[in-house]
């Protein structure tokens, strides 16, 4: 065992392993192609390996082709991990999978407008209803405090969350746990970060929906585009946008 964490503790040797998992018997040029290292310098990494055991070659002709051989990590595995937390340990390595693969998306539009009229529009439960379908926000908009969004057509409210930071009139992160409906509610909780940079006599405004599972519903992040030209045609013109999500679901603002 001694030898196989030795030969782990490099990684190099493990992105050798993790090349081998790819595509198992593989030639020592195959590899060694994948790498801004010398040929001798893989092969030698390859031989750490094979004296460990983790990896086994096999002569075909005159090319040597090398193996993944998974044994010495299991027998690693079964030493600590016992039948009746394996399922548990399973489980936690796919939730860390799960949440290593995140998408991010980015939403950028430029408004003739300040910092402090901006801030207050995202902030404010009335100007938010203009450009936001007729949804409000309520919070006390204090770091760790928390904020719902609700509607008069959605009994339940539309999303909730928590304000992670709050920095007027430049920054705004905050969780984002869509409650619409039971579907988008099991879709658990993202994160999304508003951001306002002065440029000249306008704002930069750019909002980024992060930690959103690989397979998240496009609903959670689709009215982005349509919210951000809200906010722009309200605060440039004082009148609220017409968009297929306003006339659906906007109604009377007053």
């Amino acid at each position: 065992m001694e030898e196989v964490f030795r030969a782990l503790a490099d990684p190099t040797r493990r992105e050798l392993l993790d090349e081998l998992f790819r595509q198992d018997g593989q030639s020592l040029n195959a590899l060694a192609s994948r790498f801004a290292m010398t040929r001798v310098a893989v092969a030698k990494h390859l031989r750490l390996l094979e004296e460990a055991g983790v990896v086994v070659s096999d002569r075909r002709g005159r090319e040597k082709l090398h193996f993944l051989n998974p044994v010495p990590i299991r027998l690693i595995h079964d030493r600590w991990v016992s039948k009746y937390t394996e399922t548990w340990a399973a489980g936690l390595v796919d939730l860390k999978r799960d949440l290593e693969t995140r998408v991010e998306k980015v939403f950028e539009i430029y408004i003739r407008t300040t910092p402090q009229r901006l801030w207050q529009a995202i902030t404010d439960p009335e100007t938010r209803a203009r450009f936001q379908f007729g949804a409000r926000v309520e919070s006390d908009w204090v770091t760790g405090s928390a904020y719902r969004v609700t509607h008069d057509g959605v009994p339940g409210g539309l999303i909730e969350g928590e304000n992670l930071e709050v920095d007027p009139p430049w920054r705004l992160v905050q969780t984002y746990h869509a409650i619409w409906d039971d579907d988008i509610a099991r879709q658990g909780a993202s994160r999304v970060t508003w951001e306002i940079e002065q440029v000249d006599d306008s704002c930069r405004l750019v909002v980024r929906h992060d930690q959103l599972a690989a397979d998240a519903d496009a609903h959670l992040y689709g009215g982005w585009p349509m919210i951000l030209s809200g906010v722009k045609t309200w605060l440039e013109t004082g009148r609220e946008l017409t968009t297929p999500g306003s006339l659906m679901y906007g109604g009377e603002t007053s």
